[in-house]
C-alpha cells in the first residue's frame, strides 16, 4: 500500500492532468505519477527520444499476459 500526500500545483497544470488522465484512463494522480516518472526518465536518459521513454514507460505497465512479441523490423 503506496501513502498519499497533498501538494500544491499550478492550476493550469492541474488542468491538463485532468484532460489528459481522462483520454489516458488515468487518475489525475496517475497521470501527474506519470509525467513524473517521464521527466525522471529523461533526465537520467537524455540521448532517447521522449516518445521512445513514454512507450517504454506504458509498456512496462501492461499485463504481461497482453505483451506482444518484438518481431525485427527485417523480418515482416
Amino acid at each position: 500500500m503506496s501513502a498519499s500526500i497533498s501538494i500544491r500545483i499550478d492550476q493550469e497544470l492541474y488542468d491538463q492532468a485532468k484532460q489528459d488522465a481522462e483520454i489516458e484512463h488515468r487518475s489525475i494522480s496517475g497521470q501527474i505519477e506519470f509525467w513524473a516518472k517521464l521527466g525522471r526518465a529523461a533526465i537520467d536518459n537524455p540521448d532517447l527520444p521522449i516518445s521512445f521513454i513514454a512507450e517504454s514507460l506504458a509498456s512496462m505497465r501492461e499485463p504481461r499476459e497482453q505483451a506482444q512479441p518484438f518481431i525485427p523490423r527485417s523480418r515482416k
